[in-house]
């Protein structure tokens, strides 16, 4: 199947053969069709398959066959470098069908925006506070909305952002398109759904809350006081060409970063305390190849959309199993193969237990020495009870060498 079976403008159709997109992933296979028709709609897919051209290809088809108008489509996302990402995707094919876009986030100064503003603008990509912000100043107003998009709605959610989410809705058209884009269909999801939709069409590609298949997974039991050491040597592996290194908490994400600019990785720091234009900085440095690492919390690495991850790293275990889904997907993307690697220590034992149990397998130990015994509660496939399991070799002060 390719684009061309779709309804789709020639126009980004041209644009799609020029970055050779030929065929559709199975999200945007399902997706499009219903888009194109003006149906509401609720897509859960696993992240790094296409959810973004899944929207903007339809809506902006939609909007490209009538005659333009300000604030006809509003994308909602939950972070500011999605909402980059994005906009950086709708300016592209928008520029070919004459239709202009802004991106409103906060971080920055609000004045250049509110100037964006007045020269109209036919689609808004924005995060909920920004969004909000100017609705109260009364710099923006959707009275002729037509599209509205939510994406990683399951992740707004996660942040909070369901009240400012609810205050936006109510202030848009009801007469109105809306698709809803998510990882995970959570009971949450199909209670917003329920009130902001009008008899939606429900699309599910691949299983939910699961890993993609091309991603290789893999655990290494380590002392908590020589997760550092082995970073490093992880990193210095000459198969990992980049990589993005995942932390719980700010301070460490700092202190992780400075430790191997010391060492000599080329590497940059992104979470929530850092500015705009720092995180933006750090991205296009890791997306262009100056910074080799990206040390990230889960909130800021979010939007962190960059093809040719080759390794994830989790030093920190994820506090749940979606972060764990969420994390591990920023490698493998398009098709493409990746590692996650989770560095596991014997107080984490609870921590890795739970996400077993949610993806009803036992992640692989990886056997190296130096690795350390840890306990896992894990409920295999198939296993009607629970079971604790040790793994882990004898504590070697020896290399990363696997045996």
């Amino acid at each position: 199947m390719s684009f061309q079976q779709f309804k789709i403008d020639p126009r980004c159709l041209k644009i799609l053969k020029a970055q050779r997109i030929t065929e559709p992933t199975p999200v945007q296979k399902e997706a499009i069709p219903v888009a194109l028709e003006g149906r509401d709609l609720v897509a859960t897919a696993q992240t790094g398959t296409g959810k973004t051209l899944a929207f903007v290809l339809p809506a902006l088809t939609r909007l490209a066959s009538r005659r333009p108008v300000n604030n006809s489509m509003l994308v909602i996302t939950p972070t500011r470098e999605l909402a980059q990402q994005i906009h950086d995707v709708i300016k592209e094919f928008g520029r070919a069908l004459g239709l202009r876009a802004v991106c409103l986030y906060g971080g920055v100064r609000i004045e250049p925006q509110i100037k964006e503003l007045k020269r109209g603008n036919a689609i808004i990509v924005a995060t909920p506070g920004r969004l909000l912000d100017h609705m109260n100043r009364g710099t923006v107003r959707f009275n002729r909305l037509s599209i509205c998009v939510l994406d990683e709605a399951d992740r707004m959610l996660d942040m909070g952002f369901l009240p400012d989410i609810k205050r936006i809705l109510k202030a848009l058209p009801e007469d109105r398109q809306t698709m809803m884009f998510a990882a995970t269909f959570a009971p949450r999801i199909r209670g917003l759904a329920a009130t902001m939709q009008r008899d939606p069409v429900r699309i599910e590609v691949g299983p939910l809350a699961k890993p993609i298949d091309t991603v290789k997974q893999g655990v290494y039991t380590v002392e908590r006081s020589g997760k550092m050491a082995l970073l490093e040597t992880v990193l210095d592996e000459p198969a990992v060409e980049s990589a993005l290194v995942f932390l719980r908490t700010k301070r460490r994400t700092d202190r992780v970063a400075k430790v191997l600019r010391k060492r000599g990785f080329k590497v940059q720091a992104i979470h929530g305390d850092r500015t705009q234009s720092q995180r933006q900085k750090a991205l296009d440095g890791f997306r262009k190849g100056r910074y080799k690492v990206l040390v990230a919390t889960d909130v800021a690495a979010r939007g962190i959309h960059v093809e040719g991850i080759t390794h994830v790293v989790n030093f920190d275990v994820p506090g749940t199993s979606d972060d764990y889904i969420h994390r591990i997907g920023r490698t493998a993307r398009a098709s493409a193969t990746g590692d996650a690697i989770t560095f596991v220590s014997p107080d984490e034992w609870e921590a890795l237990g739970a996400i077993e149990r949610a993806l009803g397998r036992n992640l692989p130990q990886e056997d190296w020495e130096g690795a350390v015994p840890v306990f896992s509660l894990s409920q295999p496939a198939g296993s009607s009870k629970h079971r604790a399991r040790r793994f882990g070799g004898r504590r070697s002060a020896g290399s990363f060498r696997r045996r």
